[in-house]
């Protein structure tokens, strides 16, 4: 924002208000001594009216035609003195060429929501209709939170736990012990901190916050009202979800959400957004016309040579972002985010179109995220890519990066949720995935660092679920369980669902432990969903994108029924912390063994990709300097196989620190009297060297 070294005086009266031409470079709406500025781009744009609106009114008090003289380039710019910010709402009315073929659909009777919009209005409680005739608007916001001193935590990528969750599903449940009025928002997140702490995680990734529609295509089934609760349906990227505050903000909008982020960084856990940049929620020629639409539909979207919308997102539109003006919105957008809330990082959904040219090939090296990459306030933040797209295109581990872009690692995912159930020769790409998929990222180029290894995320089974459904069971979604992922690599482990065999729950339990020991005992940086750390379900469904209710919510009743699990998740967090030897190549150790090594039933011997058995080692320097070695174990078939462990100098012995065939809730930190250990079937152990005399 400008620095005003002296008052801005009206120039001229239009419409009876007192105006002068406004701030060029900054975008949106922008409160001044005595006035607002208000911004907006269009290339194609014959003529501009900006509309000003009482608080909730559907119909304008005035239009302020916007004269050609106050237009520089293709901007528009306006100053309007003496407006009261807390009874105003404002849109935007543009005239224009009508050539659907080129993609040109202007239409002056349309009102139109300021892309730069800093707050949306209309939806600030969640699940509420819009009156008929509801158009968006946007209202004016002050900014002037304070930071103070806070520091923002910058953790090392190789040290990083992160924990994805849906800011309403979280506390949602009346089982979260929030006070009644924060649940589902913000303010339920900041009473969860000490929870959050005491399990470990540093990171927690948001599913979408930006304003979005939950009622865009509202359904029923089954009695249940279904909504687009995930919120992957962008309305506007600068804009917070209002309906996550606890209370209303107007003209304070993401005050709620900066006081989070503040908090969660004093206590040591980073901020990530989930961003949607691929695709908005006015669909395709049969959606909404709200905005981009109607400032710019051929330069916002990729369209066809007949003017229709590609739809390499699946959800109507596909986003231009390889066009210079689309390219400075999610680079103004991002900065903004950083700037002003102090974001960490942020998680770019389906990414792989962020680098596809304009009429849809994908580019060699993509210019948006080049300059994402490289920008000087973006510098410090994670940029982490889901590195396909619903059109086809799939880049684990060839996805742009120069350096900076990290990846969700779909192919961890795959292979070792295929080995672990126990699937034939699946051991070489298992093997490869937990050590960091050099295969994918090498070492020397990109390394580990590059992988977000997870087995599970918002999209797809809870890792209690997969291990309790062979098959999935969305028919509560309305399509007859035609949606959601078929190929997921899931065991219900002898019966499907809910059961009463004590066998059968023994065994699920163990596989969850199996899952949660290999993702934090591999290289790269682990993330899990939340409520996996206490066997929460979702009833088999895995694609729960419309269920607002508990299928989606945390059920926190069952961190309690399942402590033990809690516990296990708790104990690999420290474990992982206290041993850098699994996260990064340290300082040779004094044994001479390697960094990362590969062994079967029998050390140095290289497992053969038809056994089900083997076991790595990580050793080198900790953090005190002194030599550490960490052997993890995993025996995925379903009988109980013998191995021997590496040997030791004499001083030293393994500890047996995690086994996941057994009950116990407390730490287990048995030495082993030599080198055996027998594997009990479908089981992992882990192991860390220790000096005898301490023991």
């Amino acid at each position: 924002m400008p620095n005003f070294s002296h008052e801005l005086i009206p120039l001229n009266t239009i419409s009876g208000f007192s105006v002068r031409p406004g701030l060029y470079e900054e975008y949106g709406a922008h409160l001044i001594p005595g006035g607002v500025s208000f911004t907006i781009h269009s290339h194609q744009a014959t003529s501009c009216e900006l509309l000003l609106f009482h608080h909730e009114a559907m119909t304008p008090y005035a239009r302020i035609p916007i004269p050609e003289c106050y237009r520089i380039g293709n901007v528009y710019s306006i100053i309007v003195f003496d407006l009261d910010i807390e009874d105003l709402e404002y849109a935007f009315c543009i005239d224009g060429p009508y050539d659907p073929a080129k993609g040109l659909i202007f239409d002056k009777t349309k009102y139109l929501l300021d892309p730069y919009a800093k707050a949306v209005t209309g939806q600030g409680t969640w699940g509420s209709k819009p009156e008929s005739g509801f158009q968006y608007k946007a209202r004016v916001v002050t900014n002037n939170f304070e930071w103070g001193d806070c520091k923002q935590p910058q953790i090392p990528l190789e040290d990083l736990v992160i924990y994805e969750l849906h800011v309403r599903g979280f506390t949602k449940h009346e089982s979260s012990g929030v006070a009644a009025s924060a649940r589902g928002t913000f303010a339920g997140i900041m009473e969860k901190i000490p929870y959050l702490k005491s399990l470990g995680i540093n990171a927690v990734e948001l599913m979408p916050i930006f304003e979005f529609d939950e009622m865009r295509d509202p359904r029923t089934c089954e009695g249940e009202v279904l909504l687009d609760y995930w919120g992957y349906n962008p309305v506007c990227f600068f804009a917070p979800n209002t309906s996550y505050a606890s209370v209303k903000e107007y003209n304070r909008e993401g005050l709620e959400l900066k006081e989070m982020i503040k908090a969660l960084n004093q206590n040591g856990i980073e901020v990530y957004l989930d961003v949607v940049f691929n695709h908005t929620a006015e669909g395709n020629e049969h959606g909404p016309f709200f905005s981009f639409k109607g400032f710019d539909n051929q330069i916002y979207y990729m369209l066809t040579p007949e003017g229709y919308y590609y739809n390499f997102s699946g959800c109507g539109n596909t986003l231009n972002c390889n066009h210079p003006i689309v390219q400075q919105m999610i680079l103004d957008c991002l900065r903004y985010w950083v700037i002003h809330y102090r974001v960490d990082g942020f998680r770019f959904d389906l990414a792989s179109i962020l680098g596809r040219s304009e009429d849809g090939t994908p580019l060699n090296k993509p210019p948006l995220l080049e300059s994402l990459a490289y920008d000087p306030i973006l510098g410090e933040v994670k940029l982490i890519a889901e590195a396909w797209d619903a059109g086809g295109l799939y880049q684990v581990g060839t996805f742009p990066s120069w350096n900076r872009w990290i990846e969700w690692n779909g192919k961890y995912r795959d292979d070792v949720r295929s080995f672990l159930k126990g699937d034939e020769n699946k051991t070489h790409d298992a093997v490869l995935r937990i050590t960091g998929s050099p295969d994918l990222y090498p070492p020397k180029q990109r390394g580990s660092n590059a992988s977000v290894n997870f087995l599970t995320c918002h999209d797809g089974f809870t890792l209690y679920d997969l291990y309790s459904y062979n098959r999935k069971h969305n028919e509560k979604n309305g399509w007859n369980n035609t949606d959601g992922d078929n190929s997921h690599n899931s065991w219900n482990c002898g019966e499907e669902g809910e059961t009463n065999s004590q066998e059968v729950t023994k065994l699920r339990k163990k596989m969850i432990k199996n899952a949660c020991a290999v993702l934090l005992c591999s290289r790269g940086i682990p993330m899990f969903l939340s409520g996996d750390e206490f066997c929460n379900t979702q009833f088999g469904n895995n694609n729960a994108y419309c269920q607002d209710n508990l299928i989606s919510w945390l059920d926190w009743n069952r961190l309690k029924e399942h402590q033990d699990i809690f516990l296990f998740f708790q104990k690999m967090i420290v474990f992982r912390k206290k041993h850098p030897v699994i996260t990064r190549d340290t300082p040779s150790c004094s044994m001479g063994f390697p960094s990362i090594s590969i062994h079967s039933s029998m050390p140095w011997r290289q497992p053969e990709n038809y056994e089900r058995t083997f076991a790595v080692l990580y050793a080198g320097k900790n953090a005190s300097g002194t030599d550490d070695a960490v052997y993890m174990a995993v025996n995925a078939y379903w009988e109980e196989v013998a191995i021997e462990l590496p040997a030791l100098p004499k001083e030293y012995c393994w500890l047996l620190t995690a086994n996941t065939d057994t009950q116990e809730e407390e730490d287990i930190k048995d030495p082993l009297a030599g080198l055996s250990f027998t594997m009990p079937p479908r089981s992992a152990a882990v192991f860390s060297m220790a000096e005898r005399q301490f023991l």
